[in-house]
C-alpha cells in the first residue's frame, strides 16, 4: 500500500472519530437538557404542591367575623366531616383536612351542631369538635360498658332507639346490612367476619364507651356507625403494633375479648395475655371458660365440667388456639394487653371469688392453688 493511500486512511478514521465524538457530545447535551427539564418539573410541581398544602391549613379568612353553623351528624366519618367543614366554608380542602387528621392520628369527634368561623386554625377546629362545644344541647348518653356481648348491646340500642329489641338483634345480624357496613368500614370489618362458624359478625366490634346524642329518638344505623367509627379509630392508634405482631383486627378483637371476660379490677391483664399466648406457643388449648359459656348463650358465675363437654367451634378446652370471633366487645386496656403481653412462663391462673388472679406454671401448682381458693371454699 502506498504512502498516500495509507494517510487517506488515516484521515478517513481521525474524521469519523470526530464524528463520533461530536455525535455524543450532542447526546450528551440532549440527555442532560431531559434531566434538566425533569427536575426544574419535580421541582415546580413540588414547590406547587407544598405550597397548596401550606395555603390550605391556613384559615379560610384570617379576618373574618362570620358565623358558619355547620351541622354534624351521629356517625359521620372523617371524610364526612371534613366535607362539611368545606361546604360551609371554614376549611379550604377537605382532603388536605382528611390527611392532617390521620397524620396527627386525631379522633374522638364528636357530632352535633357547631358555630364555627372562616379565621379558625385547623387545630382549633379540631379542638371544638373533639371537645363537643355546640349549639345543639345533648339530649342524652348512651353507654355501652366493656364485657358486653351483641345481645346485650342490643338492648341498650333498643332502650335508646326506642326500637324493639328483637329487631334490633335481627338487624345487627340482617347479613345485607352487614355488607354494607363492610363496604363502609373495609379494613374493619373484613370477610373474617362471616367466617363460618362465627356466631354473630358484629360481635365484639361495637366498642364500649359514653356516646353523647343529640336527637331525642336516633337510629339502629346511627348508633351502629358511632360504634364502629370509635372501634376503627381506637384501632387505628395500634395499626403498627398490629402489623409487627401480624394480627388482623378480627385477631386482635377475639384475643382483647378473652382477656377482658377473665380480667378482673385487681388482675395485670398484660399476665393473662401471657398465658394465652404461652399456651397457643406450646400447643395447648386455651381453656377459658367463658367462651364455654359463650357457646351455651349463658351466663353463670361457676362453668360445671358438663358445661365443658359442649360441642363448639367457641369450645377453647376442645378446640386449640383462639375462638372463631371475639366473645364480647373489650376496652383499651384489653386490647393494649392482646398486643403487650408480660413476658412470663406462666400457662395456668386461677380466679378466686376475693377478685385475685392466680398464675402458676405447672398443672400441679394450679391445682394446689385451686384446691386452695376455690374447692376447699365451697
Amino acid at each position: 500500500m502506498s504512502a498516500d493511500m495509507k494517510n487517506n486512511k488515516k484521515e478517513m478514521i481521525r474524521q469519523k472519530l470526530i464524528e463520533q465524538q461530536g455525535e455524543a457530545k450532542v447526546v450528551r447535551k440532549i440527555v442532560l437538557l431531559i434531566t434538566l427539564v425533569a427536575i426544574v418539573l419535580a421541582l415546580a410541581l413540588g414547590g406547587g404542591g407544598y405550597l397548596y398544602v401550606k395555603s390550605a391549613l391556613k384559615p379560610v379568612d384570617p379576618s373574618s367575623k362570620e358565623t358558619k353553623n355547620v351541622v354534624i351528624p351521629i356517625g359521620s366519618s372523617v371524610t364526612g366531616i371534613a366535607n362539611e367543614l368545606e361546604k360551609s366554608g371554614v376549611i379550604k380542602d377537605a382532603r388536605v383536612f382528611k390527611y392532617y387528621v390521620k397524620f396527627k392520628n386525631e379522633s374522638g369527634f364528636m357530632a352535633g351542631e357547631y358555630k364555627m368561623n372562616p379565621a379558625m386554625t385547623i387545630p382549633d377546629i379540631i379542638k371544638s369538635l373533639k371537645t363537643g362545644k355546640v349549639v345543639q344541647p345533648e339530649k342524652f348518653r348512651v353507654t355501652v360498658p366493656e364485657g358486653k356481648q351483641l345481645t346485650e348491646i342490643a338492648e341498650i340500642i333498643s332502650k335508646a332507639t326506642g326500637e324493639n329489641q328483637e329487631n334490633v338483634f335481627a338487624t345487627l345480624n340482617n347479613r345485607d346490612y352487614i355488607n354494607k357496613l363492610m363496604e363502609k368500614y373495609p379494613d374493619l370489618l373484613t370477610k373474617d367476619i362471616l367466617g363460618e362458624n362465627v356466631k354473630y359478625p358484629l360481635e365484639g366490634y361495637l366498642y364500649p364507651a359514653t356516646y353523647p346524642i343529640y336527637k331525642d329518638k336516633p337510629t339502629v344505623d346511627e348508633l351502629v356507625t358511632m360504634m364502629l367509627n370509635k372501634t376503627q379509630s381506637v384501632l387505628a392508634q395500634y395499626s403498627e403494633s398490629s402489623t409487627e405482631k401480624n394480627m388482623s383486627p378480627h385477631q386482635l378483637l377475639t384475643m382483647a375479648s378473652l382477656i377482658e371476660e377473665e380480667a378482673t379490677e385487681q388482675v395485670d391483664r398484660h399476665k393473662i395475655s401471657s398465658v394465652f399466648y404461652n399456651r397457643i406457643d406450646a400447643g395447648m388449648p386455651l381453656q377459658t371458660d367463658p367462651t364455654v359459656l359463650y357457646a351455651q348463650g349463658k351466663h353463670k358465675e361457676r362453668v360445671l365440667y358438663e358445661d365443658l363437654e359442649v360441642d363448639s367451634p367457641y369450645n377453647t378446652y376442645k378446640h386449640p388456639g383462639l375462638p372463631p370471633g371475639p366473645i364480647a366487645n373489650a376496652g383499651k386496656m384489653s386490647i393494649e394487653a392482646a398486643l403487650n403481653p408480660e413476658k412470663t412462663d406462666f400457662y395456668y391462673f386461677l380466679a378466686a371469688k376475693d377478685g385475685k388472679v392466680y398464675f402458676s406454671k405447672t398443672l400441679q401448682e394450679h391445682n394446689k392453688l385451686k384446691a386452695q381458693h376455690i374447692t376447699n371454699n365451697n
